[in-house]
């Protein structure tokens, strides 16, 4: 058999997460499942699909390169089947992983759930976001007026200026700190509860946001001594699980730099984990490591 090398060295990019919705990639998943201990992709998909009314947040956790990106956008997939509107999204898109903190969290959250809608006929213009861009504009001197266009132009306009220039994103974070609570609220009414109704109206069992790489956040210290993910994920942790009123959020997040009894603490779930095997000398380990490698081959 002719291997075609160019096809074979992409099928083999470990920096490329496999989407199972494609046929081709398809044909290159394997399911490991069997020596992973435990199928947390369905787990998920059945806590989404069985509280869809009420709305969950899950986190997703595990080694650079285990294969999370590919579970997630399999989870998408499976969702999808199910009738669900599901928003997938890099984080790096709207992110700076070098500096980020909650609020920049929520705003993209808001310009890729409202883009991904506005590409389907549903535009929403949330109140309180119009008019904390109309005092943004002002910091950032630069026009933002949501009447005239879609909502998710205006936060691009945002993101634009703010995402190369860290003087204006500190600007901008001392202004919206205060108003992260504001913020949140306008979030999950105006634009993610009013979007899942318009959603089911159409037929959709409900709206699911996915957010991938956030475990690329810098390790970076502050000046408070904390690093950026126990800021972010600890210290500010109880915001990031009340985003979801009207839809289930999926996220990836740096856990393996962080203490999980930590996170289960400030999130108030069972925090899933897709841990890479180590190669211990237990008998079990050899086990699982013959039946993936034979996993492997029988592929």
């Amino acid at each position: 058999m002719t291997i075609n090398a160019s096809q074979f060295l992409k099928a083999c990019d470990p920096s490329r997460a496999l989407s199972i919705s494609n046929p081709q990639d398809r044909s290159y998943y394997i399911d490991f499942a069997p020596v992973r201990g435990s199928n947390i992709i369905q787990e998920l998909k059945r806590t989404i699909a069985l509280l869809a009314d009420e709305g969950t947040c899950q986190l997703f956790t595990g080694h650079i390169g285990c294969g999370k990106s590919t579970e997630l956008l399999r989870l998408k997939t499976e969702l999808e089947q199910l009738g669900f509107y599901v928003v997938y999204f890099v984080s790096t898109e709207d992110l700076d992983m070098s500096d980020v903190d909650v609020t920049d969290i929520l705003i993209a959250i808001a310009h890729q759930v409202s883009e991904k809608l506005e590409a389907e006929q549903i535009r929403l213009k949330p109140k309180y976001f119009a008019n904390l861009f109309a005092e943004i504009s002002e910091i950032l001197q630069t026009p933002i007026e949501i009447s005239q266009v879609d909502f998710s132009v205006g936060i691009s306009k945002i993101t634009a200026r703010t995402k190369d220039s860290p003087r204006l994103r500190n600007q901008l974070r001392q202004y919206m700190e205060p108003r992260t609570n504001g913020i949140l609220q306008s979030l999950n009414e105006e634009l993610l509860g009013q979007a899942k109704l318009q959603l089911k109206q159409r037929g959709k069992q409900g709206l699911v946001v996915i957010i991938d790489n956030l475990d690329r956040v810098d390790a970076r210290q502050l000046p408070s001594g904390r690093t950026q993910p126990e800021y972010l994920f600890v210290d500010r942790g109880f915001y990031l699980p009340q985003v979801g009123f009207g839809s289930a959020q999926q996220q990836q997040i740096p856990a393996l730099m962080i203490p999980l009894r930590h996170l289960q603490t400030k999130f108030e779930m069972e925090v899933g984990r897709w841990i890479r095997h180590s190669l211990h000398q237990s008998s079990r380990c050899r086990q699982d490591l013959e039946r993936g490698f034979c996993l492997l081959l029988c592929c």
